[in-house]
């Protein structure tokens, strides 16, 4: 008996585990900081990480969530005789 293959893989891994994969100073070197601050988020658990054997990896789609988190918009005020 023989199987026919589906029509497309079905992937096991999260959205954010998907995608190149960093190690923890690309990470780092992405971010700006010494190595510390990534290995710092994975202890916490603060960043999706993923076990590759004794390696950790960080997930560029997880680097840019973590990123994309921390953004602060700027308050704009209107002035006085200005529209808002």
């Amino acid at each position: 008996m023989t199987r026919k293959p589906t029509q497309e893989p079905v992937s096991l891994l999260p959205e954010l585990a998907q995608g190149k994969l960093l190690t923890v100073e690309e990470a780092a070197e992405r971010l700006n900081t010494k190595v510390r601050f990534p290995r710092r988020l994975i202890a916490e658990r603060r960043i999706t990480f993923v076990h590759v054997g004794r390696n950790v990896r960080i997930p560029e789609a997880a680097l840019e969530a973590f990123i994309a988190a921390g953004v602060v918009e700027p308050i704009t005020i209107a002035r006085k005789g200005q529209a808002a």
